[in-house]
């Protein structure tokens, strides 16, 4: 058992926590969920070099794949690691009444 944001969880905390859902929002934001049960929010505008410079085209930015615990655009031309997702969101707190909605 284990306690995150102060709900209990059962089993074993993950060490390496996966992307199990990308959501992108408006922005360049991305609404992730993770294999801990949290949900944070990820400023993809914030990611530095060119190769993240395809994710300005709305087309290619709202088109993620999930593959093992990556979030990744273009046919994995472009991926982030879910320890840099994690590390970098900012926790969301869902409202009862909303779901995340694929």
């Amino acid at each position: 058992m284990y306690i995150v944001d102060d709900i209990c969880y059962a089993g074993n905390p993950c060490d390496n926590p996966r992307v199990i859902e990308a959501k992108p929002l408006v922005g360049g934001m991305m609404l992730l969920h993770f294999s801990t049960g949290e949900l944070k929010l990820f400023d993809t505008t914030t990611l530095e070099g060119s190769a993240f410079d395809i994710l300005a085209d709305p087309e290619v930015f709202n088109a993620p794949r999930v593959e093992h615990g990556f979030v990744s655009w273009a046919e994995g031309t472009v991926d982030i690691a879910p320890e840099y997702l994690y590390e970098h969101g900012v926790t969301y707190y869902q409202d009862d009444d909303l779901l995340l909605a694929g």
